[in-house]
């Protein structure tokens, strides 16, 4: 299973890329995001419900993202495959990479082989930018309220 050194190869730095690629998507949704709520005038309250609703769509394109990456690695046998539906449709991708990204892990889909090297950094990546999500809403709340009670 782990014995085509290529196959292996591929997975790690697909990894890499995927992962420094969405790292950069976050950074920038964020940033993207703080300059939108910035420039709303619009109620507090609008300004977070706007901030939460971007950071969903961040989330769910980084989603994507590591989605399409085991769809694309996954057309090569040697990368490993998937346990569980009989022929994987695409979105049974998207939905491994819900899973792991959100670290829920269901288990009726289950990466095999290589491929499971991502599926674990995906797990780790999303623990990350979620909280990284997190740490910002809090900030920019903590930001919001402070004007409120002046």
């Amino acid at each position: 299973m782990y014995g085509h050194w290529g196959a292996n190869a591929l997975v790690v730095a697909s990894t890499l890329f995927v992962l420094v690629v969405c790292v950069l998507v976050h950074y920038e949704g964020l940033a993207l995001t703080q300059k939108s709520i910035a420039r709303t005038h619009s109620h507090m309250r609008v300004k977070v419900l706007h901030a939460i609703s971007l950071v969903i769509v961040l989330h769910a394109v980084e989603v994507w993202i590591f989605g399409i990456a085991y769809w694309l690695l996954l057309q090569w046998p040697e990368c490993g495959g998937l346990a569980g539906p009989q022929e994987p449709h695409f979105f049974d991708y998207i939905y491994l990479s819900a899973m792991s990204y959100t670290t829920v892990g269901f288990g009726d889909v289950t990466p095999l082989g290589p491929i499971r090297f991502m599926a674990a950094t995906e797990a780790l990546a999303g623990l990350v930018l979620i909280t990284w999500s997190a740490s910002f809403t809090y900030l920019e709340m903590q930001r919001f309220w402070d004007r409120e009670e002046r």
